[in-house]
């Protein structure tokens, strides 16, 4: 399992000007299963997604295509973990 954390590069505006496309860009990952919940930190410096991938350059490679990391506005850190507890129902997200 993968925590994907963005950090902002530009400001909240011109991150805004490229939101549309970065939420298309995320919709065929959950399609996929890939993506499993996402949203912006609070306060909005960034966000985050969780997500199932083979591994972490997989999921590295895939953010690459995000509209945010193509314009420039965001970068993305990935942080590998292993789950071990989780809530009932939540194995269904688990390969």
């Amino acid at each position: 399992m993968f925590a994907v954390h963005s950090v902002y590069l530009k400001s909240i505006e011109e991150v805004d000007k490229h939101l549309d496309a970065h939420r298309a860009f995320l919709k065929p990952l959950y399609e996929k299963g890939i993506a499993i919940c996402s949203g912006p930190k609070i306060p909005r410096t960034g966000g985050f997604i969780l997500m199932q991938t083979t591994s972490k350059e997989a999921a590295l490679e895939i953010m690459q295509s995000d509209p945010y990391v193509i314009h420039g506005v965001a970068r993305y850190d990935v942080i590998e973990f292993e789950v071990r507890s989780h809530a009932e129902g939540f194995e269904k997200f688990l390969k």
